[in-house]
């Protein structure tokens, strides 16, 4: 017989890390602030081993910066940084919807109906945060179902950092305003279509437009 395997738990670090993580993407900790890992290992009731470790794979994403005996801190993106992001953004996710669309149909549109109900409902409870949850989801699914490891790989260098300036930036205006959310459904059906020429165009237009909300809302345009 085949032998059992459980697989191992999370390290503390790991969980610490993906809880840091989730906390700067939902704007518990604002772009720029400081992140006291004294006061974090007293919140979490650990050592600061494991969140010193936590620090090092948030800066490996990209989410935080460490600055030698100052501390660390959540990113805070440049005019360059927006726009060469948005950039990759628009060359990589209109690839990734084609390749989903072959590789499994199906399922890209059953997790892009999801996310967009999740969506429909933050609108409607003025909910930036589930919003933002949602808009992710449903960007990450062209990924998730692109059958490319390479491309979602590609993505998930900048996918934590790509959310987080989505919830904090512009997901405050999109639960209050249709265009955005509209062009999430637009795109779900220009996907179901296999239209992919107009897919692209928006794509472009939506992603173009968020880095433009970026950059107001951070008053670096």
């Amino acid at each position: 017989m085949k032998s059992l395997k459980l697989d191992p738990p999370k390290s503390l670090a790991q969980r610490v890390m993906l809880r840091l993580r989730q906390g700067i993407i939902d704007g518990e900790f604002a772009l720029g602030a400081a992140i006291s890992e004294e006061m974090v290992a007293q919140s979490f009731g650990v050592s600061r081993t494991p969140v010193r470790e936590a620090m090092g794979q948030l800066q490996a994403q990209g989410l935080v910066v460490i600055r030698p005996q100052v501390g660390s801190f959540v990113f805070t993106p440049s005019a360059e940084d927006i726009t060469a992001l948005c950039t990759f953004r628009i060359v990589i996710e209109p690839k990734a919807a084609e390749l989903a669309c072959v590789h499994d149909r199906a399922g890209a549109i059953a997790a892009m109906e999801a996310a967009i109900a999740g969506m429909e409902q933050a609108v409607a409870a003025k909910d930036n945060v589930a919003y933002g949850r949602g808009d992710t989801a449903m960007h990450e699914a062209l990924f998730a179902h692109c059958g490319n490891r390479y491309l979602q790989e590609s993505y998930q260098l900048v996918s934590g950092r790509i959310a987080t300036l989505r919830t904090n930036l512009s997901s405050p205006i999109d639960v209050r305003t249709p265009e955005s959310f509209e062009q999430h459904r637009t795109l779900l059906r220009l996907f179901e279509r296999g239209d992919f020429t107009a897919f692209e165009k928006l794509m472009t237009t939506h992603i173009t437009n968020s880095g433009k909300t970026y950059a107001r809302a951070l008053q670096i345009a």
